[in-house]
C-alpha cells in the first residue's frame, strides 16, 4: 500500500467572525486553503475589499507549512498569535485574516496579542468544519459475468467510483476506496470472482469524511 497522506480537519465553507475592541474594528475571516498561492490569493481579495483598514494580518496552516505577517502592528502582537489560533482549534488547510480598523484606542502589546488571537479563535471555533480523508484509488477489472458482484461489493463497502470502459475481457473501473478497506475489498471481490477480477492500486485521492 502507497504512503497515504494523513486525516485532516479543515472549514466547510468561508466564514467570518468580528468583534468591536476598544473601539477598534476587528473583522477575521477564516477559509479553507490548499495551496500558499490559495491563501495569497484569499489574501489579495481582502486587501482589495477593505483598501482602508490599517491592517491586515495573517497566518495559514497547509500541512507542514506556514506562514503568517503582522502587517505593520508590533512584532508577534497579530500574525503568529493568529497562527497559534489555526493550531488550537486543531483545523488544517486554513488561511485566516483578521482586518483592523484602528478605533484611536492603543490596545499594547498583551492587549493585540489577545484581540488577534480572540477573534482568530472564534472565527475559528463557529465555522462549519469536515474531515478531509485520502482515498487509495484502484482499477479494478472485472469479467461481465461477474459486473453484479462488483456492484454489490461497492455498495458494501464505502466506495466512490467513475465510468465504466468495456473491454473485450469485461468491464474496467476506477474505484476510491478508504485506505483501511483496500486489503478487504480487493479480498472480497477476489474470492466472490473466483480469482478472475485484477486489482490494481493507483494513486491517492481526498475524499471527505
Amino acid at each position: 500500500m502507497s504512503d497515504l497522506p494523513p486525516p485532516f480537519t479543515t472549514l466547510a465553507a468561508p466564514h467570518r467572525f468580528d468583534a468591536v475592541i476598544e473601539n477598534s474594528e476587528f473583522l477575521a475571516f477564516a477559509e479553507r486553503a490548499d495551496t500558499p498561492e490559495q491563501a495569497l490569493a484569499q489574501l489579495a481579495a481582502l486587501r482589495a475589499r477593505y483598501p482602508d483598514a490599517t491592517h491586515h494580518c495573517w497566518a495559514y496552516r497547509i500541512g507542514g507549512a506556514y506562514r503568517f505577517n503582522d502587517d505593520g502592528e508590533p512584532g508577534g502582537t497579530a500574525g503568529a498569535p493568529i497562527l497559534r489560533a489555526i493550531e488550537g482549534q486543531g483545523v488544517d488547510h486554513v488561511m485566516v485574516i483578521v482586518v483592523r480598523f484602528y478605533g484611536g484606542v492603543k490596545l499594547g502589546t498583551g492587549g493585540l496579542v489577545r484581540a488577534y488571537s480572540g477573534t482568530a479563535a472564534e472565527c475559528l471555533r463557529t465555522a462549519e468544519r469536515f474531515e478531509v480523508r485520502p482515498r487509495q484509488a484502484l482499477g479494478v477489472s472485472v469479467p461481465f459475468e461477474h459486473l453484479s458482484t462488483l456492484y454489490h461489493l461497492l455498495g458494501t463497502f464505502d466506495t466512490a467510483h467513475g465510468e465504466e470502459t468495456y473491454t473485450a475481457q469485461g468491464v474496467e473501473l476506477n474505484v476510491e476506496v478508504y485506505p483501511e478497506d483496500a486489503a478487504d475489498f480487493t479480498t472480497a471481490l477476489r474470492d466472490a470472482t473466483r480469482g478472475s477480477a485484477r486489482v490494481e492500486e493507483s494513486s491517492v485521492q481526498e475524499g471527505n469524511a
